[in-house]
């Protein structure tokens, strides 16, 4: 059907992007470059944190903000998704988020101090506008959800955050660490700066659907959320004046609240769900059955995202960071992943399809707790290095390759599984909500993190880390062993 659709394209004179609507080309050179910006600033941060160049800062404090930096962006996602859907349509909402991310990373560019949290800030609120928007605007360019199109370009979209995320550690972690901090961030604010740029100059590619605001505010449910928003602006300012002012602000009165804050939400909005009155009997059961699933995504996410704080600072002070003796910046390892989601995806993808042809492809429960299990199994892994540094020497770069190995192909067994999962079981009512709901897991398990490196529980330790394997695997275990109770939980959904 794809090859027909092209060639009808071809022959009428219309361009295309693989056979696609040319505004995929636009969406995808977006999403790549505001990848490029968030992975390449992303791969610095933990890094600059404990430069004595940098912040100095303990590693421990390094781990909280970069884990509370990451629960935001997926926090904001939900009033993301509203300001699109309620206030500016997502097309607006798209490029004011662009601009934010810019204006944030060239923040950061600045070498004091003071203004690094407030840039960090700005891209995190950009980031959140960002990222349910942009995927709204793929799903317009299709006709419907049965357009034999659509799982292509989203494919296609998907390659379009990888490809990002994979050049960004190798050119701006290469910056950043070998000539200087903050020009590395400022290529970051390049890079989203010509993702901007070409947005504005493709837009007359997109569907018009992408300008319009599906449901927007009426001139009470405006003046009411501006009046709302005031007052908690006003009482949070007054606040942390007053804790300046009287001399007793120290950081852990911003990162407290946000980590506690993200831990509170995830269980407020699964819990304002699970109680709606208007739902079915049938809706409220596969609610239960997705708390099971977002319980474990929250441990699966607590362990992987940590491969960008733990294991690099682990990294940068015990490990080899050298292949046949040629040494290379740390922040490479960020660019691990990403590729070998490249490679891989397709993999699992034929994989997938091979078993369901013969009718032996796992079910979504057996997916998901090999996805823990095996999560569980990269920290395993990680406490031999950790035992080798340990000893006086430094541990060899296979072994930080090797776990975010595991760790991908963990990632690609659970990932879309939980988002498939997720618009499966969601109830009729909160259709476009659940989206956001499962990336409160993210928000949910970074803020775990966090709140453990406040408390001052050293994540690099080989008993935490342990601990945290065995969690991860204890909870595969369980979903497995209760796959019976689960299944009937989710009803009709496999």
């Amino acid at each position: 059907m794809a090859s027909s659709l092209t060639k009808d394209s071809a022959s009428s004179g219309e361009k295309t992007f693989f056979g696609h609507p040319r505004g995929l080309a636009t969406l995808f050179m977006t999403e790549m470059w505001e990848r490029f910006s968030y992975y390449g600033m992303r791969a610095l941060l933990p890094l600059y944190l404990i430069a004595p160049g940098g912040l100095d800062m303990n590693p421990a404090t390094a781990t909280a903000i970069y884990s509370v930096y990451l629960s935001l962006v997926y926090l904001l996602a939900m009033p993301g998704g509203w300001f699109g859907d309620r206030v500016w349509g997502p097309r607006k909402t798209v490029a004011i988020a662009g601009g934010v991310i810019m204006a944030g990373h060239l923040v950061l560019a600045l070498p004091w101090e003071g203004t690094f949290f407030g840039g960090l800030g700005l891209v995190a609120i950009g980031s959140g506008l960002l990222k349910s928007n942009i995927s709204t605007m793929v799903g317009h360019l299709y006709d419907g959800p049965d357009d034999p199109r659509r799982d292509g370009g989203f494919t296609i979209f998907y390659m379009g955050i990888n490809m990002g995320a994979f050049a960004a550690p190798l050119v701006i972690g290469t910056v950043g660490e070998n000539v200087n901090w903050h020009l590395g961030f400022a290529l970051a604010a390049l890079g989203m700066g010509l993702g901007v740029l070409q947005f504005l100059l493709g837009t007359r590619h997109l569907n018009e659907r992408s300008l319009i605001v599906p449901k927007p505010l009426s001139k009470d449910e405006r003046a009411s959320t501006l009046r709302k928003s005031m007052i908690w602006l006003g009482i949070a300012a007054v606040f942390y004046i007053g804790t300046v002012v009287t001399g007793v602000y120290t950081l852990n009165w911003l990162l407290v609240p946000i980590t506690i804050a993200g831990l509170v939400i995830p269980v407020m909005v699964l819990t304002r769900i699970k109680r709606d009155k208007e739902l079915s009997e049938a809706e409220q059961s596969k609610m239960s059955g997705y708390i099971w699933f977002f319980v474990a995504a929250a441990i699966f996410w607590m362990i992987y995202d940590q491969g960008g704080s733990t294991l690099a600072i682990f990294a940068e002070s015990s490990a080899d960071n050298s292949v046949f003796g040629w040494d290379f910046p740390v922040s490479w390892y960020q660019s691990v992943n990403p590729v070998l989601i490249m490679a891989l995806a397709p993999v699992f993808a034929t994989f997938w399809l091979a078993l369901n042809r013969r009718g032996k492809e796992p079910s979504t429960i057996v997916k998901f707790s090999s996805g823990l299990v095996l999560v569980g199994a990269s920290f395993f892994v990680f406490l031999m290095p950790l035992t080798i540094a340990g000893d006086g020497h430094k541990a060899a770069a296979m072994w930080l390759v090797a776990i975010y190995f595991i760790q991908t192909v963990a990632e690609l067994t659970l990932s879309p599984v939980g988002l498939s999962v997720t618009t499966k079981m969601a109830p009729a009512k909160y259709a476009s909500q659940m989206m956001g709901v499962w990336f409160l897991a993210v928000t949910a398990g970074d803020c775990t993190t966090g709140l453990l490196s406040l408390a001052g529980v050293g994540l690099n330790g080989t008993g935490v880390v342990a601990l945290e394997a065995t969690l991860a695997v204890a909870a595969g275990i369980a979903i497995f062993m209760y796959r019976g109770k689960v299944k009937q939980l989710m009803g009709d959904v496999r």
